[in-house]
């Protein structure tokens, strides 16, 4: 009875808010990622709740049940997969279980752990983010009536970029054993697509496949903060 009243009581999406009534959890160490997705979910129309690590998210799931979840493969605790492959499998399962990384080879991890569907960083096209979510919604959750498609990009607070560039620094600057190294890397990945650097997308794939091939990591981890040193320089005068 409980159920059907909670069902009954649920907003109705529109158009305009197609994900009202939704509730997501989105894990994502990143600002810049985490920012833009908030955004997303509120031109939505739905709830949102945060974590940036698998701890936070465990603690987040003992109070609540979100109806969708969008887990970030790189995490500073461990791999999203982990996750991905928890709330597959659980009793009661969310409806839509999507996983985000720059990392094509993270996203086949995340499909073949259980994730209906993947989203590519960077994620800026609030259409795509709907249609993700949407095209796995049962019929009843869809808003009635035609939809237009939103061509509406969503753009964060640059001050959230800056955090990542100054979190990453931090990162590559300390003496770092090579897991926690490969964990900055991949950071540093979805950091420089977010913000179009190819530069920095190169040297932080190549930074990635020295820790994959076990070859010395000082080389490019250092080209990697010189280019994140860059953007955090203060704009000449």
């Amino acid at each position: 009875m409980q159920s059907v009243q909670a069902e009954f009581m649920r907003p109705r999406p529109t158009a305009e808010r197609p994900l009202l009534g939704q509730t997501i959890m989105v894990v994502e160490d990143s600002h810049v990622a985490s920012e833009t997705l908030r955004l997303m979910c509120l031109r939505s129309g739905a709830r949102i709740r945060r974590a940036d690590s698998l701890k936070s998210a465990g603690r987040h799931l003992c109070t609540y049940r979100p109806s969708i979840a969008i887990v970030d493969m790189g995490l500073p605790d461990g791999s999203g997969a982990d996750l991905i492959t928890s709330l597959a499998g659980a009793r009661h399962r969310v409806q839509v279980l999507l996983a985000i990384s720059g990392d094509p080879a993270s996203l086949e991890e995340a499909q073949e752990a259980g994730a209906d569907g993947t989203l590519a960083k960077p994620l800026s096209k609030l259409a795509t983010f709907q249609a993700e979510i949407l095209s796995r919604l049962s019929e009843s959750e869809q808003p009635s009536g035609p939809r237009p498609l939103p061509m509406e990009e969503i753009v964060p607070d640059p001050a959230a970029l800056q955090d990542d560039f100054a979190h990453l620094q931090m990162l590559l600057a300390a003496p770092n054993a090579s897991g926690t190294t490969r964990y900055a890397a991949g950071f540093a990945l979805g950091v420089a697509q977010s913000c179009g650097d190819a530069e920095m997308v190169a040297a932080a794939e190549a930074l990635l496949r020295a820790c994959h091939d076990g070859l010395p990591l000082v080389p490019p981890r250092e080209a990697l903060l010189d280019a994140v040193r860059t953007h955090l320089a203060p704009a000449p005068a």
